[in-house]
């Protein structure tokens, strides 16, 4: 009985090592894999913005709001570290049905003078009035041609008391209403968690701003129409006081002009 456990013992580590060997070089290739995805965006940290940069891609921006407290556009236009400048900017216009951002006015225009290519978003609030919060950007922003169409930024839901289908139904009428206006289809931007709650197969025909720090490569989200990625909230922008988020259009420069008046 005894020799019988140890030669089934033997012929067990005999059939392990084979079996260890195998997943050893399955996870190998997935790191190998990995890697070279990672490698493709030719991520590298840029000391004079203190983050990582995904450096593939050659038109990078921020975007600023009242937050950011009072910014030297001037200092802002001319940064630029290990070769990376920044090419536009997202400002901050509305909020809600009656806000205003305090900082608008004042970075609108700056960012036009700076020569930065320049957009300007709204902050969608689930539980107000669509129409109203759309007539409160439309009346607040004046887009010329150039300039970035209109974004609805969306990442909030009052920790989900608004229903999927009213949500979904309510970002339609704001959507709408400001694409009538400006005659160009709006922005939307939205987080990881909302894009697959509410926009993934619902909002299929508008162009895509993600904002996600959790991946390294856009190509996750499998959305044919995402333009720009914010990939990093922690940078710093001579210029602009505290954090600064940063972001990549992931299309060639020819290609601005599809989402831009």
């Amino acid at each position: 009985m005894s020799r019988l456990v140890l030669l089934l013992y033997r012929k067990r580590k005999v059939l392990v090592w084979p079996f260890l060997a195998l997943c050893l070089l399955l996870v190998g290739l997935w790191w190998q894999r990995s890697l070279e995805k990672v490698n493709e965006l030719q991520w590298q940290f840029v000391n004079g913005y203190g983050i990582r940069i995904p450096l593939k891609y050659t038109v990078h921006g921020i975007d600023v709001s009242h937050h950011n407290s009072r910014i030297n556009w001037k200092r802002v236009c001319q940064a630029q570290a290990d070769g990376v400048a920044l090419q536009f900017v997202f400002v901050k216009a509305t909020e809600g049905a009656t806000l205003i951002d305090r900082r608008f006015k004042h970075n609108w225009q700056e960012a036009r003078k700076a020569g930065l290519r320049r957009g300007a978003y709204h902050f969608y609030h689930p539980k107000r009035d669509p129409e109203k919060q759309a007539r409160n950007f439309i009346k607040t922003v004046t887009l010329q041609p150039g300039d970035f169409a209109p974004v609805l930024d969306f990442e909030r839901n009052a920790n989900g008391k608004v229903p999927a289908d009213q949500l979904i139904a309510d970002i339609r009428v704001w959507l709408r209403i400001v694409e009538d206006h400006y005659g160009v289809k709006p922005i939307i931007y939205v987080n990881r968690h909302f894009f697959k709650l509410y926009i993934d197969g619902n909002f299929d025909e508008y162009p895509l701003w993600i904002a996600d720090y959790s991946t390294n490569h856009p190509r996750a989200f499998k959305a044919e129409r995402l333009y720009i990625w914010q990939h990093n909230e922690k940078g710093s922008v001579d210029g602009i006081r505290g954090n600064v988020d940063f972001n990549v259009f992931i299309f060639e420069p020819d290609r601005l002009n599809e989402i831009c008046l």
